[in-house]
Order: structure tokens, then C-alpha cells, then sequence
């Protein structure tokens, strides 16, 4: 168990690193410590003279690349010799494609990630990363690297694995039977074959065909067949086996993305207990934070320009519009940080507000100090846009701040708005529970476990932030 300490040991470090300056660990740690407590200046600082002092060090300089890219500065160079020092190391191949495409070179970010796959059919990060790429460049035939290896090695079962995995991630079900079948030729003892038939049935309409393939699957401990088991069962109104399964499994590991499902299947039932998971009026809270940010427009014209990518990612909720890379908050853009301050004092009032604890809630029973970020974002829809249903099952807490908005939005009727407690493509007739308007400065705040999703809109831009609180146990 992690004791989160970072805060009380930046001070020591802080210490330490200036009275032994030419200590290059020293600096690195107090780097990696304040890069963990969001305070990037001070971690490209530290890891700039830590890189100065061991040069040849390939954790440092991979550690001062990583850095310089989360803070927002230029990282090309810094990859560049990170790759010196390190030239087969794969999160170091990422990040320097990841520093080209912020620095808008697309193209060289994509064919250097696709040359290295094409010699090595086998790294599977490479596919799924070009993949990713090459649909947030709109690029035809996205997952084509998949192909061209597998017509290399058809009987790599990995790579069946690693494609259908992201087809699954895409939400690109119809493709899924034509790959399971070559699959089923080329490599039959590839694992997961059912499974993936089975969710590629449930999520295209043909819910008794995967439900007769789920009832016969083996499931154990496995919380991904877990959780697309209950899925298959809430589609098909079996509504107290799904709600059976999820209640004896959410202490399994993985198992907190199983809260989501109950809270429908509790709402179906009636049970009671889905007050104690998501009824309080403490868990959803919204403020206004227009007052204490300035200037909206100069935060929306610095999001702007951070919308790089073409189209939408191809794992997310996000559609038709774009969404930013990295991690929002660790930029060091003015505008960006006085968001984050105002962030931080409406995320210790939304604590602040909870019931008390209890270590039996997917909310209530998380620690409360320290608190951290596990992601944060930036997403602009445009015409016809929205975000389907989805949960953070990762997180604690989340998020939507909403900077600009249509002309009309709110005004007639709630296109656009932030929509609580449905999941339309699993249960189409269930209705939200809440509907919020939203409005520039607006900062919505709810259970990472919650179902949330966004209505579309006619025309126009809708910009908004989003983050996690990380779950800390």
C-alpha cells in the first residue's frame, strides 16, 4: 500500500537537492516528487540539473523528456536524447512521438511509430499507439498495422488478442466477427474468441445469441467477462441475476466497475439500497466558478489551440469532436493553472460536503487526503456533438467545466446538457436521473462511478474541461 507521503517529503528533498547540488539522484527524486505534486516548474528544474549533472543517465533524461512534454514546453530535443541513450526502450518511442504530435508534426509522429512496427510486428504498444494516432488524424485504415502484421504472423495469437481488444476499445463491434473468424482460422487456440463473439453480438443487437454464449462462459475472477455478463443479463431483463452477480463481485479486484451496473440494477428493482449508492444530494454539486478564474475567453482561446487531433480519440466517449492529449492540469499555462487553483478549492469543498465515511461505498470509502489528480482534459464538440454514457471506473471523483457554449444552449430546451444516471445504449428506456444546464464558468462535480453522458446539439462549439480525482486506497 502506497502511504502518499509526496507532500511531506517535498520540503526535505527541496533541502537536500540545494545542499548537495551535484547529487544528480537527489535532484532526479525531488523532480519525480514535485512532478507527482503537480508542481512542474519546479520538477523540469530539478531534472534539467539532474540530466546536467549525469548526462548519460537514460532514466534522467527520459524522466526530464516526460516532464517537459506534461508541463507544455517543447520535448522534441529532450526525446531526442533520451532515444540516444536509450533507443529501444518503447515508452521512450511513445512519449517522442507523443512530443511530435503536440508539436503539431502528425505525420512524423505516425511514420515513425509505424516504421518501427513494420520491423517489429510483434510490439504490441506500437499498434495500439498508431492505431490511436492515426484515428485522432482522421487516417484511413487505422488499424492497418494490425493487418499487415498478422498477414506476416497469422498464427501470433497475441496479435488477434491486441486487435480485437482495440476494436472493442473503439466501440467498432461490426468489425469484430470478420477478425474472429480469420482468427478462428489462422490461430484457433487463440484465447478470448468467445468472449469476443459474444460482446460483439451483445452490443450489435443479437442479445440471445451472446446470452446463450455468456451463460456458458467461465467467468471466476475474470471482472471483464464479469462485467459484460451483466451487461448481457440487464439487456435481457434478468434483472436480479445481473444485480446478484455485480453485489458478489465488486470486492474482487477490478471490482469497483461493477458499482456502475448495480445502480441501474438497483433503480430497475427498486431496491432501496441505491439511495445509499447515489441518492445523497451531496454527491452531485455544481459551481460557479466564472469569478474566480478571469478571463473565459483567454482560457478557451488556450484550449483552442491544444485541439491538434482531426477527430475524435478512438477509446473514448467523445463524439464528433476532439479531445486533448496528456494531462491537462500539468501544463504550466497561466490560464491553465488559475482553472486548476479555482479546481482545487471546489474539489476540497465537494469533500468537505461528503457524508462521513464508509468503507462499503465506491465514493465514501476512499481516503480523503491526500488528494490527486488521475487524468484531466479538454474536449470540443462541435456540430451534432456529444459524449455517449460512460463511467470513470478508475476514478473517485469527475468532472465537467463547461468554458464556452453554442448561442442558444439551455435556452429552449436541454440539448447539450449534462445528463446523470443513464446508460441509453444498454437500457434505452431508462431516463436520467438529473439534467444540469450547463453555462461558461459552471463546474459540475459527481461519483466517478456514475453513469454521465451529453445530449446533442444542433451547431456550434461546446468546450468544455474535464478531470479525475484519483482513488486512493
Amino acid at each position: 500500500m502506497r502511504a502518499y507521503l509526496e507532500e511531506d517529503a517535498i520540503d526535505l528533498l527541496r533541502a537536500a537537492a540545494e545542499r548537495h547540488r551535484g547529487h544528480a539522484a537527489l535532484s532526479q527524486v525531488y523532480g519525480l516528487v514535485a512532478r507527482n505534486l503537480g508542481d512542474m516548474t519546479t520538477a523540469c528544474a530539478a531534472l534539467s540539473r539532474a540530466h546536467q549533472r549525469a548526462p548519460a543517465d537514460a532514466l534522467i533524461a527520459h524522466g526530464l523528456a516526460r516532464a517537459r512534454i506534461e508541463a507544455g514546453l517543447p520535448a522534441i530535443d529532450a526525446y531526442q536524447r533520451a532515444l540516444q541513450l536509450a533507443p529501444a526502450d518503447g515508452a521512450v518511442i511513445l512519449g517522442f512521438a507523443a512530443a511530435r504530435f503536440a508539436e503539431r508534426d502528425v505525420d512524423g509522429a505516425i511514420d515513425n511509430i509505424a516504421a518501427i512496427v513494420e520491423r517489429q510486428p510483434l510490439w504490441l504498444d506500437g499498434h495500439a499507439t498508431l492505431a490511436r494516432l492515426r484515428g485522432m488524424a482522421a487516417r484511413d485504415d487505422d488499424m492497418g498495422s494490425y493487418r499487415r502484421a498478422l498477414a506476416q504472423m497469422p498464427q501470433a495469437a497475441a496479435l488477434w488478442q491486441a486487435w480485437l481488444a482495440t476494436l472493442v476499445a473503439a466501440e467498432r463491434f461490426t468489425e469484430i466477427p470478420a477478425v474472429i473468424a480469420a482468427a478462428r482460422q489462422a490461430a484457433p487456440a487463440t484465447p478470448g474468441l468467445d468472449l469476443y463473439e459474444a460482446v460483439a453480438a451483445d452490443e450489435t443487437g443479437d442479445i440471445d445469441r451472446a446470452g446463450g454464449i455468456f451463460d456458458r462462459l467461465p467467468y471466476d475472477d475474470n471482472i471483464a467477462v464479469i462485467i459484460r455478463k451483466v451487461r448481457s443479463l440487464l439487456r435481457r431483463d434478468r434483472i436480479v441475476e445481473a444485480a446478484a452477480l455485480a453485489e458478489r463481485s465488486t470486492t474482487l479486484a477490478g471490482g469497483n466497475g461493477l458499482w456502475p451496473y448495480l445502480a441501474l440494477a438497483w433503480r430497475l428493482l427498486g431496491d432501496p439500497r441505491w439511495a445509499w449508492l447515489e441518492g445523497d444530494a451531496a454527491f452531485v454539486q455544481v459551481h460557479d466558478l466564472g469569478d474566480t478564474i478571469g478571463d473565459l475567453e483567454a482560457l478557451a482561446a488556450r484550449l483552442r489551440s491544444l485541439h491538434i487531433a482531426s477527430a475524435q480519440p478512438l477509446d473514448q466517449s467523445v463524439r464528433g469532436g476532439t479531445q486533448t492529449d496528456g494531462a491537462l492540469f500539468l501544463r504550466i499555462d497561466p490560464e491553465i493553472r488559475r482553472l486548476r487553483s479555482a479546481v482545487d478549492k471546489a474539489v476540497a469543498a465537494y469533500i468537505a460536503a461528503l457524508p462521513p465515511p464508509d468503507p462499503t461505498h465506491p465514493l465514501l470509502g476512499v481516503r480523503r487526503r491526500p488528494v490527486r489528480f488521475a487524468g484531466s482534459w479538454s474536449v470540443r464538440l462541435t456540430d451534432g456533438g456529444h459524449h455517449t454514457d460512460h463511467v470513470h471506473g478508475q476514478g473517485w471523483i469527475s468532472s465537467a467545466f463547461y468554458v464556452a457554449l453554442p448561442p442558444g444552449v439551455g435556452a429552449d430546451d436541454d440539448a447539450g446538457w449534462l445528463t446523470l444516471g443513464a446508460s441509453r445504449a444498454l437500457l434505452p428506456d431508462l431516463q436520467p436521473l438529473r439534467r444540469i444546464e450547463p453555462k461558461p464558468g459552471r463546474l459540475v462535480l459527481f461519483p466517478s462511478t456514475m453513469w454521465h453522458g451529453t445530449n446533442r446539439f444542433a451547431a456550434g462549439e461546446r468546450l468544455t474541461v474535464a478531470f479525475d480525482m484519483a482513488r486512493l486506497i
